[in-house]
């Protein structure tokens, strides 16, 4: 029966479907949902890794082992699993291997916008790429059959548009190919004198692919006319149709990389303007350019951003639509952290110490926002660590007693705890905190190593961070509650005017957990209040000034008490009646 379908439950589906018998990831935004709908299929091993680079080298152990597997990640994400993923193209695999990428045109919730076509590439592995559910479905599934018929790991690209859009599918069954584990040194024990042999076998596949691409269907030709003729891929696609239907010829490129070439050339030569429509790089234009056809793209749309039908549409000279607007402006909201975040008092406490802070990827980063504004550099997950490291290394005594390291619990075990081995092992002057909220926050509570519970909620091994912290050489480990403005003032002062490697760990449960019970909400004694603004200097959505007073939203306020520490009038009261 047909089913309005998440683009990312769409590919859940096809995985299943395909008989995938293991599916181990890391949650990054978009691409979060693939492993969380493939979870709810008991015919499928799922499980959240510490990281993409093990994910991907733990798919790929079941592909060996006979079994369809798959590895889901968002685009940075790549970036950490290459190491394995360039190697696995030279190997090939046994059964069936698909990565799932998510790019984040745009940027809506990411610190770069590359495009991941450049990886596919540069390992020389297929990739596909749908262009709504039903594709999502239907690709994941032809993806296996691609990757067992030539012996290689294939990508499956989707976007925020994609995956995060519905569309109609229709569910089929499941069925489970298997293979047998059949040992082969020289297949899959890549030292240099078997990586030689290999390499030529990887040239062949991609010339055996490009030929592939010429007659797949998941190159389609749709002819309407000579006049104009655009190519296209993923979302894209979707805007061309909207913009002109069936009023130009569209070549829809569903296999991305290799990409074809007297299919392009044919098409090309059928009209008499031809355009390439895609989001980021000019990965297509350039493949056409290389074949010495003329073609319009980058001339004409943005290097930047996503598309929208009206960027296609004005670029390509058609009709643009007038958008709906509304009457009354409405004020910017910038993201900020949430009533009772615990990272609010401790980065408070850092600003009050005109601290300098190496920040890492997670919703903590929003400690850079004003009115906090206490991070000075956010780059990828696990470099504020080593950041830190090389900070103080250069500036010593300058430094070291003011600059501090923050990192979340999840993104710690992701890819800081090999940097704090580096600060135990070369013995740094640096203060690293670690932001344990008990839980992945960013893409919306998913378990990790810390926290004691796997992706089903069930009990599972838990790393002890105090413990952890000690064995790999850092000998002053202490505990902070970020609620508790003092304690972390005078933690904080201690470990900058220690002389040597040091970690606080700052311990509180994410507010929004559902199993966090709150306080009652404050309230404000206007009478007691002098409007003096100290409370605002924490930035919580809950307070705000009404009539030079301040105001506390009681159906956001968690009662976390972090406000009232700052006022000095006491003018913040629990709305709990006492008994």
């Amino acid at each position: 029966m047909k089913q309005l379908m998440l683009g990312n439950k769409a590919v859940a589906r096809g995985l299943y479907e395909a008989g995938v018998c293991l599916v181990s990831s890391y949650p990054g935004t978009p691409s979060t949902e693939i492993t969380e709908e493939a979870a709810r299929y008991d015919e499928i091993y799922c499980e959240w890794a510490p990281n993409e680079k093990v994910a991907l080298e733990t798919a790929f152990g079941a592909s060996l082992a006979g079994r369809r597997a798959f590895c889901g990640m968002k685009h940075v994400g790549l970036n950490v699993a290459a190491d394995p993923l360039y190697t696995m193209s030279y190997t090939g695999v046994n059964a069936g291997m698909v990565i799932g990428v998510a790019d984040d045109p745009a940027m809506h919730s990411s610190q770069n916008e590359q495009d991941s076509r450049h990886h596919a590439i540069a390992a020389k592995v297929p990739m596909l790429e749908p262009s709504d559910s039903a594709e999502a479905l239907a690709f994941a599934k032809a993806a296996f059959e691609i990757s067992e018929e030539f012996d290689t790991p294939v990508l499956l690209k989707m976007c925020t548009r994609v995956s995060h859009s519905q569309s109609i599918v229709e569910p089929g069954e499941r069925t489970v190919p298997l293979k047998e584990y059949q040992k082969d040194i020289a297949k899959y024990v890549m030292t240099p004198a078997n990586a030689k042999k290999r390499h030529p076998f990887v040239e062949a596949r991609t010339k055996a692919l490009t030929e592939f691409a010429e007659t797949t269907e998941l190159n389609r030709l749709e002819m309407n006319g000579t006049g104009l003729g655009i190519v296209t891929s993923s979302t894209s696609y979707q805007y061309v149709k909207e913009i002109f239907g069936d009023s130009v010829s569209v070549l829809k490129l569903g296999l991305v990389n290799p990409l074809p070439v007297k299919k392009i050339q044919d098409f090309a030569a059928k009209v008499d303007r031809l355009v390439v429509v895609e989001e980021l790089d000019p990965i297509i234009e350039n493949h056409i350019r290389a074949l010495g056809i003329p073609v319009s793209g980058k001339d004409l749309l943005p290097l930047t951003g996503e598309f929208s039908q009206n960027i296609v549409a004005k670029a390509l000279g058609a009709e643009v639509r007038e958008g709906l607007s509304l009457d009354e402006n409405i004020p910017l909201r910038a993201p900020v952290m949430c009533s009772g975040c615990p990272h609010r008092g401790l980065f408070y406490t850092l600003k009050k110490n005109k601290c300098i802070v190496m920040g890492d990827i997670g919703c903590y980063t929003l400690g850079s926002a004003q009115p906090l504004a206490a991070i000075d550099l956010t780059l990828c997950m696990g470099a504020s660590i080593g950041a830190a490291h090389g900070f103080n290394k250069m500036l010593g005594s300058e430094s070291e007693g003011k600059t501090v390291a923050v990192i979340g619990d999840s993104t710690f075990v992701h890819s800081g705890m090999t940097s704090l081995a580096n600060v135990a092992y070369n013995q740094s002057n640096s203060t690293v905190i670690i932001l344990d909220n008990s839980i992945t926050g960013m893409t919306g509570h998913q378990q990790n190593p810390t926290t004691g519970y796997n992706i089903k909620g069930e009990p599972a091994g838990k790393i002890d961070l105090e413990s952890l912290c000690h064995s790999m050489g850092i000998e002053r480990v202490r505990i902070v509650d970020p609620y508790n403005l003092a304690e972390c003032d005078s933690v904080l002062k201690e470990e900058l005017a220690f002389e040597g490697p040091s970690v606080i760990i700052s311990r509180r449960p994410c507010a929004l957990l559902k199993y966090v019970k709150h306080k009652a909400p404050l309230v404000v004694n206007t009478d007691k209040c002098i409007g003096c603004k100290s409370c605002m200097k924490i930035g919580c959505p809950s307070i705000s000034m009404k009539d030079k007073k301040a105001h506390v939203d009681t159906t956001l306020c968690v009662g976390c008490g972090v406000c009232s520490q700052l006022c000095k009038k006491d003018a913040f009261e629990s709305t709990q009646k006492e008994a």
